[in-house]
């Protein structure tokens, strides 16, 4: 029997790329730059599935350009907002995610993004380079500590959850919202908000794991941001477009918001220049899931997707 025929649009892991090569008939994007629109058009003739990334915008016009021999697309990703789910839907396409495996991953890198913000890593690992440190002194880099503070996160997902499980470990006080309320199981004694607003004024440290949606953008704006306690902490591993960059840019030079932790910005990677040079900010470039271990499960969660559908099986995480 043939092996299915499949493009992938960007460099995986090496064991993912050995899967692949095991199980389909492949062409694969080894350069690690995106495809074009253009580009990916012209190379899923012939095939019969596509590998995507959250760097390739998958809109309208490319699924309708799309040959016909395309039946599905798996993304490596859990969050699919660059994917036209109606679009797929209207073409017959399938499509799937990576749910589940990034938890734990995401989750450690918004406690250092938190810890980070707070002890002023940032300014320390610079000033320790930079051959002017001195000595202790007992009044220098003094930051915020996180043990015994509330931590207010929104959006109480999955990887909300974890996150909240690290921080009892500090013995944070944990305050949410969430489009519904968790079962007490869940909850574990997390105080829930039923509005983002009601949540914003019990955070000494706002985490924020929510998905861009409509209802999200720009949902830490000028007006949110003056609910927070003063001289809050803020971190984001979830989509860089739920932050006006321009409202967090100004409370973070006028000390309303005493520091931030970001692992995604909008636009990405040309990143708002204004968080560049202020020393409260601790900036990493996407790496929430940035771990061997995380990202062969993802690729092989799209995998194990891509297997079932062309075993006639339906995927697992078929999202249409």
């Amino acid at each position: 029997m043939p092996k299915p025929t499949l493009l992938v649009t960007r460099r995986l892991p090496q064991a993912v790329l050995e899967r692949i090569e095991k199980d389909y008939q492949a062409d694969v994007n080894l350069s690690d730059k995106p495809l074009s629109a253009g580009e990916i058009q012209a190379q899923a003739v012939g095939k019969e599935g596509i590998l995507v990334c959250p760097t390739d915008k998958v809109d309208e016009t490319l699924i309708n350009s799309l040959p016909d021999t395309i039946k599905m697309i798996a993304t490596f990703s859990v969050g699919y907002e660059h994917i036209d789910l109606n679009a797929a839907k209207t073409r017959s396409l399938v499509v799937s995610n990576t749910p589940d495996v990034l938890t734990d991953c995401t989750a450690d890198i918004a406690l250092l993004l938190m810890l980070t913000a707070a002890r002023r890593a940032h300014e320390g690992n610079a000033y320790a380079r930079s051959g002017e440190w001195d000595g202790w002194k007992p009044t220098h880099m003094l930051g915020v500590e996180v043990t015994g503070k509330r931590l207010g996160i929104f959006g109480m997902g999955r990887i909300g959850q974890a996150v909240a499980k690290r921080a009892r470990a500090f013995d944070m006080t944990i305050h949410y919202h969430n489009r519904s309320r968790l079962p007490d199981n869940l909850e574990q004694g997390a105080i829930y908000h039923d509005s983002p607003q009601g949540l914003l004024g019990f955070c000494d440290f706002l985490s924020l794991h929510c998905p861009a949606t409509p209802e999200t953008v720009k949902f830490l704006n000028e007006e949110h941001i003056s609910m927070l306690p003063d001289g809050a902490i803020v971190v984001n591993t979830s989509r860089g477009g739920v932050v006006d960059d321009e409202a967090l840019i100004v409370a973070l030079k006028s000390g309303k918001i005493a520091a931030a932790g970001l692992d995604v910005f909008e636009g990405e990677p040309n990143l708002n220049k204004g968080y560049v040079d202020l020393p409260n900010t601790f900036l990493l470039p996407h790496v929430g899931s940035a771990t061997v271990e995380t990202r062969n499960a993802m690729g092989f969660r799209a995998l194990d997707n891509l297997d079932a559908f062309f075993a006639g099986q339906e995927p697992k995480d078929k999202l249409v």
